[in-house]
């Protein structure tokens, strides 16, 4: 499972680019996007690749995103007596679990929202306009990406 987060705005994208961007549903920036590890999605993540952060993500992140930032329609917050009554899993954690097992799908939880809304990093961005391995938080960040989204909760 990859998890993407836009960092850059829209202005001066090439339309391709925009597209793409558009077709991840990450329209905005500091928006977040959990998906699975297919050859189509690796093709998008590498058009996009200097518009986003992204990693692979582990159940226990997974949980922490779930649970601060998971959201229902009707802007309600996701809760483990929401995920009990509505589905197969009894928490969020268990449910984490399973997602990052390729088990179940974030699309199993009715009402769940696909797109995570995060907060802007405590500390700042380490440089929008670098990737990861010239010191910013462009690009790849492999099971680092935990460490971001921990600054992002």
């Amino acid at each position: 499972m990859f998890v993407l987060v836009r960092m850059r705005g829209s202005v001066d994208v090439r339309g391709s680019i925009q597209d793409t961007l558009h077709m991840l549903r990450l329209n905005r920036v500091n928006h977040c996007v959990v998906i699975t590890d297919t050859p189509h999605n690796r093709g998008m993540i590498q058009m996009v690749k200097d518009y986003v952060a992204y990693g692979i993500i582990d159940a226990a992140t997974l949980a922490e995103v779930l649970t601060n930032r998971g959201k229902l329609e009707g802007g309600e917050k996701l809760t483990n007596e929401y995920l009990s009554q509505n589905t197969d899993y009894s928490t969020i954690a268990e449910f984490a679990d399973a997602v990052c097992a390729g088990k179940a799908s974030l699309k199993d939880v009715p009402g769940l929202k696909p797109v995570f809304r995060l907060h802007p990093p405590r500390k700042g961005h380490a440089g929008i306009k670098k990737p990861v391995e010239l010191g910013g938080v462009l690009g790849n960040h492999g099971e680092g990406i935990k460490v971001l989204l921990n600054q992002m909760r």
